[in-house]
């Protein structure tokens, strides 16, 4: 390839070298520029140790062939003449300013030591040694000015620093002076409180010493208290003597006194006696018992109805009971209900029996007690009894059938009594204290035909 300017061969006298390492920074550089023409060759014309890279992008032969590729500028001329006939292809005005030896101004000097360390013009050493020493300048002017703008961050951080110290001081300042105000306050509090320990101390101890002149007033109350009971024991016991001779005397007296009633008792029967013998009276046709109302045989009572051909579940039977003078039916209210309609809620069940006594009262006359177990109640029914009919509950503790004993006995003997009710205990304490027990069905029926 034809030399031009002062360009040297190599294995020319006078080729000039370098008294120095390349710069590292324009080292990098000489492997970018030639990894970029290194595309541009042939295989042929590569070197042996660079051609397994020919195929590889710019940025992986600079990884993997960056030492290979150094080499092979620096000691093989005619590799590195066609990379610098590349270099003036790609750049060719930095290429001709250096090829001129002169230093472009607005050139980074990187570049311009790295394209005269590939083309080698004439005096290119002292061009790579100025542009190696512009870069290290331009670096050096990088990195004051990176100390500078560091210098001046810290410098602020510093002043950031002392002024929230600053503050932090002034809150801690301020902190301390609320402790110590509290600590004051504490110490006033303490203060009082001591005191006021020392003077429920001090009331203790005149409470203990009310207390102990107290209880010497209540022992010599005591003492005072037992001598008047010994003296009233003794009263007492001196006027029950004197009751006791009372009584003896009464006694004494009193058998005089019945000696003379029964000597004048015998003579008043004497002399009735002979009043009667003289009168002729005749023996007595009527007696006491005679005046007083009861049921004779043959009339109709509860329990004579039972007897009568009617069956115990026919509705006419209980018509025949509440057809007696003053009759008065009584109904276990629950047992009724839980018969006939037991899928009805308890407030429902309640509302359809007292409406049917209502009726059946209206169309009878009897009087009508309707009862229901009141033991397990939370609270009292709000509930409006129906004319003519009385609806009780049973207390807190008692049973409905307790109360239907209690309203039984309550009646004076002689009236008919009905009660109303499916449980055999309830009918057979009512039968024994005279009324006259129902089953639930019938009422059921009855209260169904109207």
């Amino acid at each position: 390839m034809e030399r031009t300017g002062g360009e040297r061969g190599p294995g020319e006298p006078g080729e000039e070298a370098l008294d120095r390492p390349l710069p590292e920074k324009v080292r990098r550089r000489v492997v970018a520029l030639t990894g970029d023409a290194l595309g541009g060759l042939t295989v042929a014309e590569l070197p042996v140790p660079l051609r397994q890279y020919a195929r590889f992008t710019p940025q992986r032969r600079v990884r993997f062939a960056g030492n290979a590729m150094a080499a092979a500028l620096e000691n093989d001329p005619a590799f590195r003449r066609r990379i610098a006939d590349r270099l003036r292809e790609a750049l060719p005005e930095l290429a001709d300013s250096v090829r001129g030896g002169t230093f472009p101004a607005a050139a980074d000097p990187v570049d311009v030591a790295a394209v005269a360390y590939v083309l080698r013009p004439e005096g290119w050493a002292k061009l790579v040694a100025a542009a190696g020493e512009e870069a290290q300048r331009a670096q050096a002017e990088r990195a004051g000015e990176e100390a500078e703008r560091e210098l001046a961050r810290l410098r602020e951080e510093l002043a950031q620093a002392r002024a929230a110290g600053r503050t932090h001081a002034e809150e801690l300042r301020a902190e301390l002076e609320a402790a110590r105000k509290e600590a004051d306050s504490l110490h006033r509090r303490l203060r009082s409180a001591l005191s006021d320990v020392k003077r429920g101390e001090a009331a203790v101890r005149k409470a203990r010493a009310e207390l102990e002149e107290l209880r010497a007033a209540a022992t010599a109350e005591k003492a005072a208290a037992e001598s008047e009971a010994r003296r009233l024991r003794s009263r007492l016991a001196e006027a029950e003597a004197a009751l006791e001779a009372g009584r003896r005397a009464v006694r004494e007296g009193r058998s005089v006194e019945d000696m003379r009633l029964r000597l004048l008792l015998d003579t008043v029967l004497d002399a009735a006696q002979g009043l009667r013998r003289e009168l002729a009276l005749p023996p007595l046709t009527h007696r006491p018992a005679e005046t007083v109302d009861a049921v004779e045989p043959g009339r109709m009572t509860p329990k004579d109805i039972a007897r009568r051909a009617l069956s115990e579940e026919d509705p006419a039977l209980l018509d025949q009971l509440l057809a007696l003078p003053q009759a008065h039916l009584v109904v276990d209210g629950y047992n009724v209900t839980k018969t006939g309609y037991p899928s009805l809620p308890l407030e429902k069940q309640r509302l359809r029996l007292l409406g049917g006594l209502a009726g059946l009262a209206a169309q009878t006359g009897a009087e009508v007690t309707c009862v229901f177990d009141g033991a397990e109640l939370a609270a009292p029914v709000l509930l409006a009894p129906p004319r003519g009919v009385r609806v009780l509950f049973s207390k807190p503790g008692q049973t409905a059938d307790e109360l239907i004993r209690r309203l039984v006995r309550a009646e004076p003997p002689g009236r008919p009594v009905v009660v109303v009710s499916a449980d055999r205990e309830v009918a057979d304490g009512v039968a024994a204290a005279g009324a006259r027990p129902v089953a639930s069905v019938l009422l059921l029926r009855r209260l169904g035909r109207t």
